[in-house]
């Protein structure tokens, strides 16, 4: 599958524009590195041009949309395991408590649940995505009662 082996590569890219965006001096070198893959970026005089990445668009203008979010910086995986059906898909009823992603960070599995009752209108993050803390990764129509 051609686009997943751009996602790591894409991820890593973001990453590094947000780290260097939030930079407060200039920046002569930057590296980043998730696994095998390392992006490595070096400026004369310390003058980077930083093009901001656009983020995800947003999905109905947030019309009543509630967002699960990443509650810490890790790699998000939205199925148990390579090859396994992902926890939730676009159109799925999702109830408090029930288990939408994982986390990995520093080689823990942390389990990402929904907050509130509703149906699957988006999943937001590719699989295998670097993620930030307090980033939406699934986007939910909220179920009344």
């Amino acid at each position: 599958m051609p686009e997943g082996n751009a996602d790591p590569l894409d991820a890593a890219v973001r990453s590094l524009a947000r780290l260097i965006g939030s930079t407060p001096g200039p920046v002569r070198r930057a590296r980043l590195q998730h696994g095998d893959l390392v992006v490595e970026v070096e400026w004369p005089d310390g003058a980077p041009v930083v093009a901001m990445v656009p983020a995800a668009p947003p999905v109905e203008a947030d019309a009543g949309l509630h967002y699960v979010c990443a509650p810490m910086v890790a790699t998000l995986y939205l199925a148990p395991s390579p090859g396994a059906d992902p926890f939730v898909r676009e159109g799925d009823q999702v109830v408090p408590g029930q288990q939408v992603a994982i986390l990995e960070a520093m080689k823990m599995m942390i389990p990402v649940e929904a907050d509130r009752a509703g149906e699957v209108v988006k999943v937001l993050v590719p699989n295998a995505t670097p993620v930030e803390y307090g980033e939406r990764l699934i986007a939910l129509a909220v179920s009344e009662g």
